[in-house]
């Protein structure tokens, strides 16, 4: 089947066909590629020589798959007609169309939900989706189907529920009988896909709920926007590109059908490509570039100068160069369609040599809440991971978050997995969180309360080493001789576990003191996370070894992606256990040289380190063999 042909069938393709010819395009090393259409954009399309014009401006720059053409935003709804007509025009050049909604009465108001205990409010709702759904076979809705309404009507609905118990409930029932129920009744072979936004830990408090809406709706799509970690109001860390686009994955396994980056927030263009790469390592067979209007954007003078800094994986005189004049003069203006472009060629060649990604299991129960965004931080520092809504089983070690103590029986899980024989890794918040529910039966810790400022660091015998400033991280108290430090923090001649172990049964207990600011993980000597790491990725093949803010991204045929986020080289070692002998650049072919470590004694490891470069904001991709 062509492609033109399956275009012209879409209508027709059941959600199944959707995801395996996705799927196979990301495998052969380009994924579908999908512009998002706002209301705003739709209306001013009205006018053919508007579209056609601006449509050129960013088809010359930017191959484009799919568009998301939306019906409503902020109470503006294009005509039937106008919708149709540009559904006809993106058809008609081969562009793959769906429908889009945005359930806002006013996003510039603190992103004003509709309030759906007003009858007047849920009769729009429905007519809005079945509107939709008539003219599109299928239609995603944007992250804003969630519910920050308190307005009397509401409260008086919430009587003696929590808000988080409230608006779950009212948010299941609107998904299924004002969108679902209408969708359906309109065009019984719509598939509607709920887009979930970046803010995953926050999701159940505004009514998204992830254990109910998944399994009733024909799709999820994923939110791997991250933006600036710092000025935004969110400050979620960049490696949750890649993690978020797992964990709903682990939601629903094979219907999340793609991830979704935009251009806001970002004060260097190394941060907007970073998000496009991490959401196609994380496998994801579509990306979403958030929106039209984006796209058209010239790139701001401040940005542009980011890319000519040199140093990083963009090469600006490259990007630039089939749009400069004719005496190599800069184009007074380079809209943002280049630059995903450039950002998506980047990384094309690469997706079809990896298989499917594996790391840490880790466990975050639905609606929990707990050291907020943890796993991402870990994931800066190197560890590779693997985040589920469900226990995961298997060997390995398992890294528990305080997000964990949602589940009543976390702590006869973690018995469990230690009878077993494996490796638990918990955090201090869980340790403090699990203190009156029987983790004393496992081992005696106490999280005293108290905190300490250290910049003096030592792991096991080896001699003391120094963090740039100072750490604030809860002390933990423990019974000499019953459990043992694995990485100590020192403040004055005292010291107290930042890593520590306790044996139980067959397995091994360590928990993590977590800093204050989980950010200041980033401050730790190279030599303590490096242990931290080892004793993390026990179980995987591979772990790195290094400075933080470089992440590590594993696959199940041997091929790895280390990357890195600083602003100056990084020198990583990439360290395997054995199951391979040979380390090579996947996209070169030259081999990477290393050395067999051996330990104190003079003994053979078994590991073998292979030492590597990496420039500032750029990865590399390695074949173990």
């Amino acid at each position: 089947m062509t492609e033109t042909l399956f275009r012209r069938l879409w209508p027709a393709v059941l959600l199944a066909a959707l995801q395996a010819g996705a799927a196979a395009g990301a495998a052969a090393g380009r994924p579908k590629v999908a512009v998002y259409i706002r209301a705003y954009e739709v209306r001013e399309m009205k006018d053919p020589a508007w579209l056609e014009s601006r449509w050129k401006t960013v088809s010359d720059r930017l191959k484009v798959d799919k568009v998301y053409i939306e019906t409503h935003r902020d109470t503006l709804m294009p005509d039937r007609e106008t919708v149709l007509a540009v559904k006809r025009f993106f058809e008609s050049r081969g562009v793959e169309t769906a429908g889009g909604i945005t359930l806002t009465l006013n996003e510039r108001n603190r992103f004003k939900t509709f309030c759906y205990t007003r009858p007047d409010l849920r009769r729009k709702t429905a007519d809005i989706v079945s509107f939709t759904a008539g003219l599109f076979d299928e239609v995603i809705l944007d992250d804003f189907f969630f519910t920050n309404c308190k307005c009397p009507s509401c409260v008086r609905a919430k009587g003696k529920r929590s808000w988080s118990r409230f608006r779950l409930d009212l948010m299941e029932e609107v998904s299924r009988n004002l969108i679902l129920k209408s969708a359906k009744a309109a065009n019984p072979r719509v598939k509607m896909v709920i887009k979930y936004p970046n803010w995953y830990e926050h999701f159940h408090a505004l009514g998204y709920n992830l254990k109910a809406q998944p399994p009733i709706f024909d799709g999820i799509y994923t939110g791997t926007e991250t933006r600036d970690p710092a000025i935004t109001q969110q400050h979620l860390q960049p490696y949750e590109s890649y993690l978020i686009f797992r964990y709903l994955e682990n939601v629903k396994p094979g219907a999340n059908l793609g991830g979704w980056v935009d251009t806001g927030a970002i004060r260097d263009m190394d941060r907007y490509a970073e998000q496009i790469w991490l959401t196609l390592f994380a496998k994801a067979p579509e990306i979403t570039l958030f929106d039209f209007r984006q796209m058209l954007r010239p790139i701001a003078p401040a940005l542009r100068a980011s890319w000519q800094g040199g140093g990083t994986s963009f090469d600006f005189d490259a990007m630039t160069a089939p749009f400069r004049g004719p005496d190599g003069t800069w184009p007074k203006e380079i809209p943002m369609a280049l630059a995903a472009q450039h950002a998506l060629s980047a990384v094309e060649g690469t997706l079809g040599l990896l298989g499917n990604p594996v790391g840490v299991k880790s466990y975050r129960p639905y609606h929990s809440t707990g050291e907020d965004f943890l796993h991402n931080f870990i994931g800066m520092c190197g560890v590779p991971m693997d985040l589920s809504p469900a226990l995961p089983s298997g060997a390995g070690t398992l890294f528990l978050a305080e997000t964990a103590a949602a589940d009543p029986a976390v702590t006869d899980r973690i018995r469990e997995r230690l009878t077993a024989g494996a490796s638990v890794v918990i955090t201090s918040g869980l340790l403090q969180a699990l203190r009156d529910r029987g983790i004393s039966d496992i081992v005696e810790l106490d999280v005293t309360g108290k905190r300490t400022a250290a910049s003096d660091f030592a792991a096991g015998w080896a001699p003391p080493v120094k963090s740039d400033k100072p750490v604030l991280l809860p002390q933990i108290a423990y019974r000499t001789n019953d459990s043992w430090e694995e990485v100590s923090f020192l403040s004055n001649g005292m010291g107290w576990p930042l890593l520590h172990e306790a044996d139980y049964a067959s397995g091994r207990l360590y928990v993590l003191a977590v800093p204050d600011n989980p950010a200041d993980l980033y401050d730790l000597p190279a030599a303590v996370l490096n242990r931290i790491r080892q004793v993390l990725s026990g179980g995987l093949p591979v772990r790195m070894e290094g400075p933080s803010r470089v992440s590590l991204f594993l696959y199940d045929n041997g091929v790895c992606v280390a990357e890195s986020f600083r602003d100056e080289p990084a020198d990583i070692v990439l360290v395997g256990d054995g199951r391979f002998q040979s380390l090579v650049d996947a996209v070169s072919g030259s081999p990477v040289s290393g050395e067999t470590r051996k330990d104190f004694r003079g003994r053979e490891t078994g590991e073998k380190a292979f030492p590597v470069t990496l420039k500032p904001h750029s990865f590399r991709v390695f074949k173990c063999e």
